[in-house]
């Protein structure tokens, strides 16, 4: 009798058990974190609510810029068959590319998997998408350009140049523009996407890696890895305004910058410095730094502003901070080497 009593109480409490989630599913509360590794090749899927990660699906070879459509049904992600390498690497040491594996893997939110492969030239690393949801703009880092993909053919409609080791591409607000770094030449190049066309360069400072657009349109915040500084631009004029130090070139290494909502604040990841670094935009000036974890370089924040999330790569996990204390509040194991991410609902 006692044992048909706990079969039944079993049974009802397994029946009242929360099953798994899964990839493709809407989270009951919160938001998602998307999460590229880029040496394990796969995608993590972080539940808010719980900071626990609820699915890991594979994506391909090197993983890297991630960016979701303007509807948020898809999420666009950079794959790359070229060997992993740090600067100064002599490239004839490494393992030949595997070309096939290069392209932008597109992947369905409600499906939870990657739904298929868009070519996108050679090496992408970066990209941004058009508000219409029509075009991508891709960095190929081995051929020192910019790929225009047309989404509706699936075809690339042109590969601008610029210089060697192309990273960071940042649309701007009203559509007009571009910007795409470059590494090696230590400059930022313009793109009008109305012809399609670079349209100026610009020197900012040594291997500038990623770029954040004022509301306005009228200037850019870029880094500068190897001088330790991020660099204030105004886009009219094509100048640099201002060039400011968050510490030693070499030991800082600021790698992504990122704007709150309300772009009073600039975020700045450093890399080897573990550090997160905040400027007040209007003064430019360094309001405050905190350490977050080893080798942060993505960085991204939660809808209500009030949590940051960075990618650290050699220790395999995210910094969950809490902004208004600037503390790690959690870090949560991931795969191989995280390295970009993004927010959704």
């Amino acid at each position: 009798m006692r044992y048909g009593f706990v079969a039944i109480l079993l049974a009802f409490l397994g029946g009242c058990a929360k099953a798994p989630e899964k990839a493709g599913e809407k989270p009951a509360g919160g938001y998602r974190i998307y999460v590229t590794n880029e040496r394990s090749g796969d995608l993590s899927v972080i539940d808010s609510a719980t900071h626990e990660v609820v699915a890991t699906v594979p994506l391909g070879k090197r993983p890297r810029g991630i960016h979701a459509s303007p509807d948020g049904k898809l999420i666009y992600v950079a794959l790359s068959g070229s060997p992993i390498a740090g600067p100064g690497v002599d490239e004839s040491t490494l393992p030949p590319p595997d070309k096939s594996a290069d392209g932008i893997g597109v992947y369905d939110i409600a499906q939870g998997r990657v739904v298929k492969m868009l070519k996108s030239g050679s090496d992408p690393e970066e990209f941004d998408i058009t508000a219409d949801g029509k075009f991508l703009y891709v960095s190929n880092e081995d051929v020192a350009g910019v790929s225009i993909l047309d989404l509706s053919t699936e075809k690339i409609v042109a590969t601008l140049p610029t210089g060697e080791e192309p990273e960071g591409v940042r649309m701007s607000p009203d559509g007009k523009y571009v910007y795409a770094t470059s590494e090696d030449a230590g400059m930022i190049y313009k793109i009008d996407t109305a012809t399609q066309k670079v349209v100026n360069k610009l020197k900012v400072g040594r291997r500038p890696r990623t770029i954040a657009w004022m509301p306005d349109g009228k200037h850019v915040w870029v880094n500068a890895e190897n001088d330790g500084t991020v660099v204030y631009v105004d886009v009219e004029k094509n100048a640099v305004v201002e060039t400011i130090a968050l510490g030693e070139a070499g030991v800082v290494k600021p790698m992504a910058v990122l704007l709150s909502k309300d772009a009073s604040k600039l975020y700045v990841s450093t890399g080897r410095g573990k550090k997160v670094f905040i400027l007040d935009t209007a003064a430019r000036k360094v309001e405050s730094s905190f350490e977050v974890g080893q080798r942060p370089w993505g960085i991204a924040l939660s809808p209500d502003g009030k949590t940051l999330y960075s990618a650290n790569g050699p220790s395999n996990d995210l910094s969950v901070i809490d902004l208004a204390g600037k503390t790690v509040t959690k870090k949560i194991a991931l795969t191989g080497s995280p390295w970009g991410m993004v927010v959704l609902p």
